[in-house]
């Protein structure tokens, strides 16, 4: 800066000043935006899975197998129900359908984790009603696992809940 105009000089730090400004005064509003969206990838209306702390409601095992997790959301209170396979997923809406009534309604919401999913940071979510299932070997020994694309061997949700129920537990 030797040998610069000092108003030349004055000017661009006036610049650099008000945009510095700026973008701190944009930050919150780009952080609120995008608190608007889904929340790290999770769908629109199903709550984080925390894994290898959340349990599962049915077995009590932690869910830590992303392959096999599953969810339940509904009710007047919009209650979570989290589970380690599907299989306890099949059985506990057995189970509970007297106590909460509300599992039959068309708003209860439900997610079955991609078997193909890459990770746990990029894992899809599947309404398990209209994914389709292979044999897999999973945490409580029901054996299925849902997939989004058609392979051999595969499923749909009615024959996967018909063995799941005639195997018992």
């Amino acid at each position: 800066m030797c040998g610069q105009n000092p108003a030349a000089a004055a000017g661009r730090r006036s610049f650099l000043l008000r945009a510095g400004a700026g973008g701190l005064l944009l930050t919150p509003l780009a952080a609120l935006l995008a608190a608007c969206g889904k929340k790290d990838g999770w769908p629109e209306g199903m709550a984080e899975i925390k894994w290898d702390r959340d349990t599962c409601v049915r077995c009590k095992m932690v869910i830590s197998d992303r392959r096999f997790a599953a969810q339940l959301r509904g009710g007047p209170k919009e209650t979570v129900f989290k589970f380690d396979d599907v299989g306890c997923l099949v059985f506990w809406m057995k189970e509970q359908a007297d106590k909460y009534p509300w599992m039959a309604e068309a708003a209860t919401r439900q997610w079955v984790a991609d078997f193909n999913s890459k990770s746990r940071e990029d894992m899809r979510w599947l309404d398990p009603k209209k994914a389709l299932y292979v044999t897999r070997t999973s945490p409580m020994g029901y054996n299925f696992a849902a997939v989004n694309t058609p392979m051999a061997g595969t499923l749909d949700y009615t024959d996967m809940r018909q063995h799941i129920l005639a195997k018992g537990r």
